[in-house]
């Protein structure tokens, strides 16, 4: 994962478009704290798949509402709410981009999207890291996530 100053990076490149607002400077400390991973998910409906298995960004909804959520399981407070996700497939390229600049999406869509469909393709990890098999359509989503 990127952290230090990647966190800052990141924010600043408008993938969150937190700047200005009032829990910047929080929300880019707690991304700076320590380690971090960004995984780019693949499913027709990953953004909102994704998006639900990480419950309401606010922690005190997440903890009354979905608390089997990862948010609602591990969030401290709203800035530090263990996880993010694309609000859509333009902004899921966009982080991809960022996190994985070596990532080719237009390369991937045409040799290994119609793999994954077929459930031909494994997930795509970092060297030394162990991926599992899921068969089904595909779309990127990015989803960070922040122990």
């Amino acid at each position: 994962g990127r952290a230090g100053a990647g966190a800052a990076a990141f924010c600043d490149s408008g993938a969150l478009s937190p700047a200005g607002r009032f829990f910047y400077q929080r929300l880019v400390e707690f991304m700076a704290s320590g380690p971090m991973w960004a995984y780019i998910l693949a499913h027709e409906n990953a953004v909102p798949l994704w998006r639900s298995l990480m419950g309401p960004t606010k922690v005190f909804r997440a903890r009354n509402n979905v608390p089997d959520s990862i948010r609602g399981a591990y969030g401290l407070t709203d800035t530090r709410n263990t996880t993010h996700g694309s609000d859509s497939p333009a902004s899921a390229s966009r982080e991809i981009a960022f996190f994985f600049p070596e990532f080719n999406e237009q390369l991937w869509y045409q040799q290994e999207e119609p793999r994954l469909r077929c459930g031909q393709v494994c997930s795509c990890v970092p060297r030394g890291w162990a991926g599992s098999c899921a068969p089904g359509p595909a779309a990127g989503s990015c989803g960070v996530l922040r122990a």
